[in-house]
């Protein structure tokens, strides 16, 4: 790795941009850094899924179901993310199948209404999330969250550096492209987490995560020519939720 490639201050941008967790204000020139602080993504899934995994664990020592903490530890994640990354999914949905040429599908995408694919996928992903929680929770591995947050966070500079940035306005294109050497450590460092987390357990998720992101790379390349920042959303959710169901079966 090079000298400048790791800063500090990549925490706090990476905090800044994947969560809503109040941050400390920073100069405006280090904003530059960004597409350099995308080796710090896992880090931002660490800040969602401890308090999620606490608050589970607590509910969980209160009495509550399974299924009941698994839902306090969802929307726990999704406070904290402000739903960023779901919206990026309804977005995606709405936009690649609402609309047939690039334009449109950009277009739409950009619309801050929500169709019946982005409804559907939100509910159906949701959904299956909050099951595989609840399975994982009644089978005492609450903690195995963690390393999916680290992970599906993992996949999305993988993707931003896979393709062009499908417009030059936006969330993605202002953070810009990471190097892949900055890809490369974000993931070694969350595959890191989820190997000391869960042993012989980790490789499937990680397949299935890293298969999912290419096809959603692949996918966005078809459909509006590269990525946007809602793309990057989808492959964090859609991430998670396989790691989630290959857990689920592993484990439960």
């Amino acid at each position: 790795m090079r000298k400048n490639d790791i800063s500090g201050v990549d925490f706090l941008l990476v905090l800044i941009l994947l969560t809503r967790l109040p941050m400390p204000r920073l100069q405006k020139q280090q904003f530059a850094r960004h597409a350099h602080a995308a080796w710090a993504f896992p880090f931002a899934g660490v800040a969602v899924a401890v308090p999620a995994c606490l608050l589970a664990v607590i509910a969980q020592g209160m009495g509550l179901s399974p299924m009941l903490a698994a839902g306090i530890a969802l929307l726990t994640q999704t406070l904290l993310t402000g739903a960023m990354h779901e919206d990026g999914l309804a977005d995606t949905a709405d936009g690649f199948w609402g609309g047939f040429t690039r334009e449109r599908r950009l277009e739409i995408m950009k619309d801050s209404q929500i169709g019946t694919y982005g409804v559907l996928a939100l509910i159906m992903t949701t959904g299956l999330r909050w099951i595989a929680y609840a399975s994982l929770l009644a089978a005492d591995a609450v903690w195995v969250l963690l390393p999916v947050a680290m992970l599906s966070r993992a996949m999305m500079p993988v993707v931003m550096a896979a393709l062009p940035n499908a417009r030059i306005t936006g969330l993605s294109s202002s953070v810009g492209r990471p190097p892949w050497r900055v890809c490369g450590l974000g993931l070694a460092i969350a595959t890191l987490a989820a190997v000391l987390f869960l042993g012989w357990n980790a490789w499937g998720p990680l397949l299935a995560m890293c298969t999912i992101a290419a096809v959603i790379a692949a996918t966005a390349r078809t459909k509006i020519g590269g990525q946007t920042g809602d793309v990057l959303g989808a492959t964090q959710q859609l991430s998670e939720l396989v790691a989630l169901l290959c857990l689920s079966a592993a484990l439960s």
